[in-house]
């Protein structure tokens, strides 16, 4: 069994000083297949003060310079792309072509923004002012478990190309994932302190770091909860903060889709990244006029969605997390079956002929309405709610009505209507007829989803400071 005890401080690996342990468990196996040693708030603090040290030389860097190391970064990942993938499946389960496609994107997100640095302006002429763009200062990233490499990589790339030391704090149920991604950073060979790695509960590592009066910048993913505690935590020194929260996306089903194609595109959208994914399309929204067909539709196409061992490349949708995420989502079928929703397939249990492991049967409910506990809430599980809705404008505003606001998917034939449709809805990004992910664009949510955007120039944007020099 694994054992990982070690912080990423100063540009060397160091032993953890924090003692407390967490074992770790295979979500196929159920069997204990790690340690580890949490960070405390010592280690911390040595990440801070290594990145604040590393501040004074790296935000004066050349772009050159920061080009160079961007490039590094995105080489040493592809250099371990298999370890990496085989990393997401034994630790998370990760369908092995979804784990090989995470490994790619997070070298292409440092090559994105060695490339959008080339020509970033850091300097323009706004009347007489000349407006420079400067570091915010050591910036501080909390990452989730669901999709670690993208988390880290985005995040790094856009403060690295403006000039800001790191701090990442990892979810500590990614250990192993953490471990090989962390070789990766060091094998690039950055200058000593601007990127660091602790690994450490939010409440103890995370409530140190982001109430550090060194640290300038947070960006956070993660839950809503969470991200409105950090959120008030920056208040007392106005830290800039930049948050990627829940969601609970809207696949609208417009009534000229066809449905065979709109329940197999619904199902990709709704078990994306084995059903743990803050986009995942989980309120179906069909003509009322439809509902019972496209229900019969969706079971259909439930038969090409293969649960079971991540490994083989047939499988579609491995198991969850944890068993604290499996029984979860057992509470909200639950809640489902009984706040009187029908169910369409799945339920209760495991699938069949599995015995062991995290997985949940593939779940979706019909009859549901809008203000069902299933509807309302993020259930990180491959539970869809099928709801009825009676026109245009009444899809429209089903889809609006939610705290979230993060992601929303159209699918329809008409592509004019559905654009119109599109710039309806309350959400940072709008996928029409689509899964695909542009990773340019910039990515963030509406209302209770979030603050700031990532991606790209936004990306780089969001880790900048912005003054005025006027006159000669």
């Amino acid at each position: 069994m694994q054992r990982f005890e070690q912080t990423y401080i100063g540009g060397a690996f160091q032993p953890t000083h924090g003692r407390e342990e967490l074992r770790l468990f295979d979500p196929v196996t159920e069997e204990a297949s790690g340690i580890v040693v949490l960070a405390d708030e010592e280690d911390a603090a040595r990440a801070v003060k290594s990145a604040s040290m590393a501040f004074q030389t790296f935000s004066q860097s050349t772009k050159k310079e920061r080009i160079e190391l961007l490039h590094e970064l995105s080489r040493a990942v592809e250099t371990r792309a298999d370890e990496l993938t085989e990393a997401t499946i034994a630790e998370y389960g990760g369908p092995i072509e979804q784990a090989r496609w995470r490994a790619g994107l997070a070298a292409g997100n440092f090559k994105d923004a060695a490339r959008i640095l080339e020509d970033f302006p850091f300097s323009r002429k706004v009347g007489e002012a000349e407006v420079i763009a400067q570091p915010a200062g050591v910036a501080v990233h909390i990452v989730p478990w669901n999709s670690l490499y993208n988390a880290i990589s985005v995040k790094m790339a856009g403060a690295l190309a403006a000039g800001c030391p790191v701090i990442v704090k990892p979810s500590e149920y990614s250990a192993r994932q953490n471990q090989v991604f962390t070789e990766c950073l060091h094998a690039a060979g950055a200058p000593a302190g601007v990127i660091n790695v602790v690994t450490g509960l939010g409440q103890v590592v995370g409530e140190a770091l982001t109430s550090h009066p060194d640290v300038r910048k947070i960006s956070f993913t993660g839950s809503t909860a969470v991200g409105k505690s950090i959120l008030r935590g920056a208040v007392p020194s106005l830290k800039r903060v930049t948050l990627e929260l829940g969601g609970k996306s809207p696949t609208i089903v417009l009534d000229d889709a066809d449905l065979s194609t709109a329940a197999h595109a619904a199902l990709s959208f709704g078990f994306l990244n084995n059903a743990q994914s803050c986009i995942a399309g989980t309120r179906i929204l069909i003509p009322r006029a439809k509902a019972e067909a496209f229900s019969e539709a969706i079971k259909v196409a439930l038969a090409n969605v293969v649960v079971g061992d991540p490994r083989d490349p047939s499988t579609t949708l491995g198991p969850l997390v944890n068993r604290r995420q499996f029984e979860r989502v057992q509470t909200y079928i639950q809640s489902g079956i009984k706040e009187g929703a029908r169910l369409v397939a799945g339920g209760e249990g495991r699938p069949d002929g599995l015995h062991r492991g995290f997985f949940v049967k593939p779940t979706i409910f019909t009859n549901v309405t809008n203000d069902m506990v299933i509807a309302r809430e993020e259930i990180f599980g491959p539970v869809l709610c099928i709801i009825p809705y009676d026109d245009e404008d009444h899809a429209v505003a089903l889809a609006n009505d939610t705290p979230y606001g993060l992601h929303a998917y159209v699918i329809g034939r008409d592509r004019g209507r559905a654009h119109r449709v599109a710039a309806r809805l309350d959400a940072g990004r709008v996928a029409i007829n689509t899964l695909r992910h542009e990773p340019l664009a910039p990515f963030g949510g509406f209302k209770e989803s979030g603050i700031g955007r990532e991606y790209g120039q936004y990306g780089i944007e969001d880790h900048l400071e912005i003054k005025a020099v006027i006159g000669s």
